[in-house]
């Protein structure tokens, strides 16, 4: 589906200097989304879509069969706050998920709150919340319209009244309770000229992060850090475990490197009233550091230092130089530590990603020792919930295939099996109807790439087939196997097969993998999903005319790319 540009703009390009190499950019212009210019392409290329879409003879069909595939319960790992469970549901097609409580596991739950009566139209949005330690408070931040600015509001979480709190300008924070529940931590930006409904293409500069007091006005918010001489800087802060300490990451841009910082709440006898003394145990942009758990003044953070794969590392913050720092579980030599949670006091939930697929295991806090591993199919862990002071965790697994499995443990009993707590079945979709494989093909350099192929069994390697191939690689995101209704629909009624090109620039195989395909070696991204194209015609999953090119985001980069350099008219970008 060829571009439309309208008539005035065909001639007129803009030419970029960049270091003494000129380049042409045909769509400047399309840089201001508010001009007339803009307007009239994006209507252009709405009439042109609808167009092509309603002369679709299967539509209607196709339309009724997406909403009954998508109409099937979802749940998220319940979550432990006080004594009561909290999960969110959606019955099949709300469109916001709803958060239940319960007093037990075995207990009828009930709404604590649903985000679907906050507006008539459904314009307003959930963005976050956060219960408070003790589950006195939930502090939820809504959003219209799809903008990114929040704002946050309060009740109390017993008898679910409204609080008179309200913090406006919120945005890209944290939302932080402090274990006395008084008040909250969150960051915000200051007033600015222009829009702010979420269409702004200003830059976010100059954001802060303030103390919020339970009962008291925005206005009397106490500013506990800001970075002046650095306005492009995000921070957000997690408390630790053990409730004493307010940790601080420090980040500038998308890489994977942040600093790190803390301050002891019992150093501040007269409680929070200005800017933290932060101590900077980290202050550099080197690595990435992420809070996991602390024994005392030991604490343990996962970190890409020196370990493009992750590993565990203790710092006990009474010996912060880096002679002092010890590994507590080392980077594997080909798997990627994904995340860490701690749990039952003395534990550690560890996942790691082995060839696109995670393994879940147990480990020791103390010593880093591995206890067990977890059961887990070929597919993704897309949810964990725990708390170091819980002794039972959840974890809830998908694949292409899998809707959702939650699985629980309590670590109390006498012999602790993780036991399926929750389990989603769709109607008309049977797991033994298709087959999930993984192949690794060469790139242009050689690398070999995997890629994940989904279709129905008993599918033969005739060159007929269609093909959907997704491929993303950026930002360090791993494409994991995940359920996805739309692709079924294609794999089952159109006899299609599903292909996820795991291309370099993700984080696949760790910060090496990622490094592999940005910046200076992007090209490799491009390389790397026109070769799983080619390996599909070499191998006669399907030839060159019946092959879909599907991204979005980073990844309509690499289909318009693509696109550009292939000529295909059947590729599709979402940007």
């Amino acid at each position: 589906m060829a571009f439309q540009y309208p008539a005035a703009r065909r001639d007129e390009t803009q030419v970029d200097d960049y270091h003494g190499t000129k380049i042409c950019d045909p769509y400047h212009w399309l840089e201001d989304p508010d001009s007339a210019e803009t307007v009239t392409f994006v209507e252009a290329q709405n009439n042109l879509t609808m167009t092509y879409l309603e002369k679709c003879s299967v539509r209607p069909q196709f339309h009724q069969r997406l909403t009954e595939l998508y109409d099937y319960p979802k749940y998220s790992c319940p979550y432990k706050r006080g004594q009561r469970y909290f999960y969110f549901h959606n019955q099949g097609l709300q469109n916001q998920d709803v958060l239940y409580v319960q007093d037990s596991l075995d207990a009828p739950a009930t709404v604590f709150f649903d985000p679907n009566k906050l507006s008539d139209d459904g314009t307003v949005a959930l963005k976050m919340g956060r219960l408070s330690e003790e589950c006195e408070y939930f502090a939820y931040g809504l959003s219209s319209s799809g903008s990114d600015w929040v704002t946050v509001r309060f009740m109390k979480a017993d008898d679910l009244t409204p609080l008179s709190d309200v913090l406006e300008r919120v945005k890209f924070s944290c939302l932080a309770w402090t274990h006395d529940a008084k008040g909250v931590f969150y960051n915000c930006y200051p007033r600015q000229e222009g829009k702010t409904d979420g269409t702004e293409t200003t830059s976010n500069l100059n954001q802060k992060l303030y103390f919020h007091v339970i009962g008291t006005e925005q206005s009397e918010d106490v500013l506990v850090a800001e970075f002046l001489d650095h306005p492009k800087w995000h921070s957000s802060v997690t408390i630790s475990d053990d409730g004493r300490y307010v940790v601080l990451s420090i980040t500038e841009g998308c890489e994977p490197v942040n600093r790190l910082w803390y301050c002891d709440l019992q150093q501040l006898p007269d409680g929070i009233k200005g800017l933290l003394p932060w101590v900077k145990l980290v202050d550099n942009f080197d690595a990435q550091f992420s809070y996991v758990t602390n024994e005392g003044s030991v604490f343990t953070f996962q970190s890409n230092l020196d370990a493009p794969r992750y590993r565990l590392i203790n710092i006990d913050i009474q010996k912060p130089d880096r002679q002092h720092w010890t590994t507590l579980i080392p980077q594997h030599d080909k798997d990627v530590l994904s995340f860490v949670s701690c749990v039952n006091q003395c534990h550690l939930l560890v996942n790691f990603v082995h060839d696109v697929k995670d393994v879940l295991q147990l480990y020791e806090l103390s010593t880093g020792r591995l206890v067990r591993d977890l059961p887990l199919d070929v597919g993704t862990v897309s949810g964990v919930s725990c708390k170091k002071k819980h002794s039972e965790f959840f974890y809830k697994f998908t694949s292409f295939t899998t809707p959702g499995i939650i699985y629980h443990c309590d670590l109390n009993e006498q012999n602790p099996e993780p036991k399926v707590f929750r389990e989603v079945e769709v109607k008309g979709i049977r797991q033994e109807d298709y087959q999930t494989s993984q192949v690794f093909y060469p790139s242009k350099d050689g690398t070999k790439i995997p890629m994940f192929l989904v279709h129905a069994k008993g599918l033969k390697n005739d060159g007929t087939h269609p093909v959907f191939l997704y491929g993303y690689g950026g930002f360090e995101a791993s494409i994991q196997p995940r359920y996805n209704v739309a692709y079924l629909l294609f794999v089952r009624h159109l006899g299609g097969i599903l292909a996820v090109a795991n291309i370099r620039g993700g984080g696949e195989y760790g910060l090496t993998w990622h490094k592999g395909g940005a910046l200076g070696n992007k090209q490799n991204c491009f390389d790397d999903f026109q070769c799983a194209a080619k390996y599909l015609i070499k191998e006669k999953f399907t030839s060159a005319d019946r092959i879909a090119i599907n991204g979005a985001s980073n990844g309509g980069l690499l289909v318009g790319e693509s696109d550009t350099r292939t000529g295909s008219q059947t590729s599709r970008g979402d940007f």
